[in-house]
């Protein structure tokens, strides 16, 4: 096991609320700190990584491809925006374009706030209303109202919510029972938010992910799939691991890795070349200290 106790001094040190910290090394433990019970927590934006991973089932058979637009599957609420250009009607948008944030709003839908107060309203009606700020696929603007899309669009073309449908395909593989996922408007896993899981299960995905979708013999997802979204796909204008560029609902980390994060720290950060899967659960705002600490003290262990 490595010795994790200079990582903790450094988290209390700087006053960082870390809960629960794990350490996988070719799929074995080698590095756990627990300064709270690990107990299931939301994990905020990590849910869209998730939902990235529905996506690659939903192309896989045939449901959806990247060139799929939200007129292919909303044709009723993609009315023509009579002022704007066909290149900037948002129904031209392309689950590519949703996939790695490229769709144009300087001002993106659906922020926490704007969920609260939009909840008797028809979400994709209200997405596809709003009009474009810029061409799509030119400019990366984090959103959460993106990934709700995509959620949308999958359980469109599926059948099933994006939970229901991941519930034999990817939970219940990997051992996480009772799915607790929060529902949108229009009865849609919310996709960007509202998963609930603890971090042992967190590490699971992380190292389904370094397996490239392989589990227990089993390819759950596609390994194109899962090398291709967390591959560089647009460059961001963010500063340290928020300024190496963006896959598809993952952000790439220095030290060559990808992570799925969530506001407040948790990270599910994976990295090939040493084989290590690093899951982290807390309540702290300074994210970018974690994961300096993470790089200060954890990787030179590896």
């Amino acid at each position: 096991m490595l010795n994790m106790t200079r990582f903790e001094a450094q988290i209390r040190e700087r006053g960082l609320n870390v809960f629960n910290v794990l350490v996988l090394k070719n799929g074995t433990l080698v590095g756990k700190v627990d300064l709270a019970e690990d107990i299931r927590r939301l994990q905020h934006s990590v849910s869209k990584s998730f939902t990235c991973m529905a996506v690659g089932l939903a192309i896989e058979e045939g449901k959806l491809s990247l060139n799929t637009t939200l007129k292919d599957v909303f044709p009723d609420y993609a009315f023509a925006h009579k002022e704007a250009l066909p290149s900037m009607q948002p129904g031209e948008l392309t689950l590519f374009d949703l996939l790695r944030m490229s769709t144009g709003h300087d001002s993106p839908p659906f922020w926490i706030e704007e969920r609260l107060a939009l909840k008797d309203v028809n979400w994709i009606q209200h997405y596809l209303s709003l009009p474009l700020d810029r061409p799509p696929g030119e400019q990366f603007t984090y959103s959460s109202g993106d990934t709700i899309m995509i959620s949308a669009m999958v359980q469109a073309r599926v059948g099933q919510t994006v939970k229901d449908y991941l519930i034999p395909r990817l939970f219940a593989p990997l051992g996480i029972e009772n799915v607790d996922w929060e529902t949108a408007p229009q009865g849609i896993t919310l996709g960007c938010a509202g998963l609930q899981i603890n971090t042992e299960e967190l590490s699971r995905f992380g190292q389904l992910l370094l397996q490239k979708g392989m589990w227990k013999g089993q390819q759950l997802i596609p390994a194109a799939w899962v090398d291709f979204v967390t591959q560089k796909q647009i460059e961001n204008n963010g500063a340290g691991d928020w300024g190496q560029g963006y896959g598809c609902q993952f952000w790439l980390c220095t030290h060559d890795a990808y992570r799925a994060d969530g506001a407040h720290g948790q990270f599910c950060i994976v990295a090939p070349d040493p084989q290590v899967v690093i899951a982290i659960n807390s309540m702290e705002d300074n994210m970018q200290a974690i994961l300096d600490t993470v790089w200060e003290e954890i990787w030179p262990l590896l």
